[in-house]
């Protein structure tokens, strides 16, 4: 016996994404629906390789009683509005957005990092999923601090226009091919030239000069992992399709050399560890797209601070950072919660 799944947004980079992951996973499903907004009704969408195209259902009128999983995919606004009805009508939501992440009766869930909290997801039926960025990073970090104990981290991520969606994906497309022929490479999606150039601003800006994306890896890392480190980021766009990358400096509490560091990667749920001391022996988005990993390259340990160490992390923002990651809560959830299948 299996689930009725919906995925909401199905006809975006995540949704889609999501229903790929679905089926490569071979999720237990009864019946899938996937659902967008008014103007991608009757939109077909393919169910992964399965050979199945589901037409897209109108989320305006869409009826989520008696569906049990809903991955939403939809943005903030959407999901603000139709959420809570799904949540109403007894479907478990599973939000990609940032509107519940902080909430303290949303567990914000990696599920090799903190599987325990989604334990709490009855207080309103909904499980949020955290930001690209931190995905990949709380899954590299979960072992080390498990080990070590970490007390401050810097990162400097190298993000893929993916991110900002098919618009963002499309600008460097665009730019690039314009800038070839000698056109002009207007900026729309982006506030400045994304081809050949890094943008060093994701999302708005606060008060205090960071971004909001910046604040979202602080406040999430210390929501799934531990409320105690210290997290400092500086967010980048750079001109890569898919794949983020991060750069990792991290601060322990306690002694960790780089070998041990890496002997604990290499056997932690989610990472795959690609570190030679060589050239090409380490792992670069290219290579991870499409993939499941997270991958950690670049272990060293850092002499200017007692018990430091750096690393290099590289994910497929799509999969990990997005829609794997929602299928896996699902898959959790599953298990622990609504046992069927």
């Amino acid at each position: 016996m299996g689930y009725k799944v919906v995925v909401v947004g199905a006809t975006g980079n995540v949704g889609r994404e999501m229903l790929t992951i679905l089926a490569e996973r071979e999720f237990p499903i009864d019946e899938v629906a996937a659902v967008a907004s008014p103007r991608s009704h009757g939109t077909d969408v393919d169910f992964g390789d399965t050979g199945k195209t589901l037409k897209c259902k109108n989320i305006e009128n869409f009826d989520f009683t008696g569906w049990d999983i809903a991955l939403f995919a939809a943005g903030s606004g959407p999901t603000a509005e139709h959420a809570p009805r799904a949540a109403a009508a007894g479907c478990v939501v599973i939000d990609n957005s940032s509107l519940y992440r902080m909430d303290p009766d949303v567990p914000l869930i990696v599920p090799e990092v903190n599987p325990d909290a989604i334990d709490g997801y009855k207080k309103k039926n909904i499980i949020a999923n955290p930001n690209c960025s931190t995905a990949q990073m709380v899954v590299a970090l979960k072992p080390l601090h498990d080990a070590a104990k970490i007390k401050r981290v810097v990162v400097a991520t190298y993000q893929s226009v993916s991110g900002a969606g098919k618009a963002g994906m499309d600008e460097l497309f665009e730019q690039s091919r314009n800038i070839f022929v000698g056109d002009p490479a207007e900026a729309k999606k982006f506030t400045k030239q994304i081809a050949f150039n890094v943008i060093p601003h994701i999302d708005v800006f606060l008060d205090d000069g960071s971004t909001k994306e910046e604040w979202k890896m602080v406040a999430e890392t210390k929501k799934i992992l531990d409320p105690r480190i210290k997290v400092t980021a500086t967010c980048v766009r750079v001109p890569v399709f898919v794949g983020h990358s991060e750069a990792l400096n991290i601060e322990f509490e306690n002694e960790i050399s780089a070998k041990e560091a890496q002997d604990i990667l290499r056997e932690a749920p989610g990472i795959m560890l690609v570190d030679k001391r060589e050239d090409g022996g380490y792992v670069t988005p290219v290579e991870c797209v499409g993939d499941y990993a997270t991958f950690v390259s670049r272990v060293r340990e850092d002499s200017t601070v007692d018990n430091g160490l750096s690393l290099w992390c590289v994910s497929d923002n799509l999969r990990k950072g997005a829609a794997l990651n929602a299928v896996q809560i699902a898959e959790l959830l599953g298990r622990r919660h609504l046992k069927k299948g």
